[in-house]
């Protein structure tokens, strides 16, 4: 019976044993698969505790952010004129001139978008002008009052691809000398004493109509056209009587009524052939050219008289 019990309770002992290493095992097992768990990125949690959206999910979610300024180019206005010289000669009749050039970075989709606006301007050498007002004196119109103008351009045309209230404000007109009723013309002589400020602008109106009478003065609203999404030109017709001279080109680029940017060139008017000789003749030796130009004059006048004479026998 004795032997029995010491059998008994020695399997109790070994089964006690075994269940405690197996209970042991099991532990390190439960440790070891808890630390590969918090070793491996869970789900990002909020603030009140809830699992976050994942990384790809936020990124689709947001609106795209807008390009900084600083990285978007700037548009610029390229341009250039047909001819760089025109020859004067005796025969001159006009010519014609083309402007064209190109936008830089253009934004515009096509041609007829109209998101940019181009206006061109020709302005000859400034001169000093006389403008005389007439009046009915004793039943006789004679010059009562008279004002000079400096720097009046000598020629001047305006091109744009719309009429320039819409393409901007008259501030900025002002600013850059655009427009007849911007144009410099500074009053030097005439104006101190009894002339008003509206007289004075009556002057200058004056002075304008007569320019453009002369074909000197040209406004064409709808002269400049793009040809593509950043291409334009513009065609200038220069008449007989321009004056000789330096012809300066400023081109204007407008976006929503304000300048983005602005390219200027020069085309020059210079005398050829026999207009050269008689004006450098006349210029340089005018007493010559006075004698000259007498003698010629008186005999002509005697080769016609001696014609008349002989056709009346």
């Amino acid at each position: 019976m004795s032997l029995n019990w010491r059998v008994l309770r020695g399997i109790l002992g070994a089964v006690v044993m075994v269940a405690a290493m197996a209970m042991m095992i099991g532990i390190e097992i439960a440790e070891a698969q808890r630390r590969q768990r918090s070793a491996q990125p869970g789900p990002a949690r909020d603030g009140a505790g809830s699992p976050a959206a994942p990384v790809e999910q936020i990124q689709r979610t947001q609106p795209p952010q807008p390009v900084p300024a600083a990285a978007v180019p700037r548009e610029t206005v390229q341009a250039d004129v047909s001819s760089r010289s025109v020859a004067v000669t005796s025969s001159f009749t006009g010519t014609e001139i083309v402007v064209f050039g190109a936008v830089d970075h253009s934004r515009q989709p096509t041609a007829e978008a109209g998101l940019y606006d181009i206006v061109i301007v020709l302005e000859g050498t400034p001169t000093r002008l006389v403008a005389r007002r007439k009046s009915n004196v004793a039943g006789i119109w004679i010059n009562t009052h008279s004002i000079t103008f400096e720097s009046v351009p000598s020629y001047y045309t305006i091109l744009s691809t719309r009429p320039l209230d819409e393409v901007t404000n008259p501030l900025v007109l002002r600013e850059n000398d655009i427009g007849f009723d911007y144009v410099r013309m500074t009053p030097i002589q005439g104006w101190e004493t009894g002339v008003t400020t509206a007289d004075l602008q009556e002057f200058a109106e004056a002075v304008v109509r007569l320019k453009q009478r002369d074909g000197l003065f040209v406004q064409e609203e709808y002269g400049v056209v793009f040809i593509g999404r950043s291409l334009f030109r513009a065609s200038v017709n220069l008449p007989a009587n321009v004056p000789v001279g330096p012809l300066d080109v400023r081109v204007y680029l407008f976006r929503d009524g304000n300048i983005l940017s602005t390219y200027t060139a020069r085309v020059r008017l210079e005398r050829e052939g026999l207009e050269l000789l008689l004006h450098n003749f006349a210029f340089n030796r005018p007493l010559l050219y006075g004698l000259f130009t007498v003698t010629i004059a008186v005999g002509a006048g005697l080769a016609a008289s001696a014609a008349f004479r002989r056709n009346a026998r």
